[in-house]
């Protein structure tokens, strides 16, 4: 069972940057954050393949940039020039297979984000 734990969210004024982590134990292969924000549906934030191919939404395009260290299975998002519209709840998302190998996802618990105007 794969678990995930995420940390870096916190309050920023706009325009700061704040970098998020999230570990996980187990075999993982692609990976992304999601955020859900009051009164909003969870929207995808940024992906990455175990390859490095990288997918962002369109609101953090320019801004945010994801990574990973294959090596410690974990994921980043540093994101800068922070607006106050990206004040969410961060999810970090894990791809793994079954004994099958079927797809099967993991997610954390959630890192507050917080940025004020």
């Amino acid at each position: 069972q794969v678990q995930l734990v995420e940390s870096g969210g916190g309050l920023v004024q706009a325009g700061g940057s704040l970098r998020l982590s999230c570990a996980a134990s187990g075999s993982i292969f692609s990976m992304g954050w999601y955020r859900q924000a009051p009164g909003k549906q969870r929207e995808l934030v940024a992906s990455i393949t175990n390859g490095g191919s990288t997918n962002y939404g369109d609101s953090v395009k320019g801004r945010f940039t994801i990574s990973r260290d294959n090596a410690k299975n974990t994921v980043y998002l540093q994101m800068n020039s922070l607006k106050p519209e990206d004040t969410a709840v961060y999810y970090c998302r894990a791809e793994g297979r079954t004994m099958y190998l079927s797809t099967i996802y993991y997610w954390g618990q959630g890192t507050q984000v917080t940025v004020s105007s």
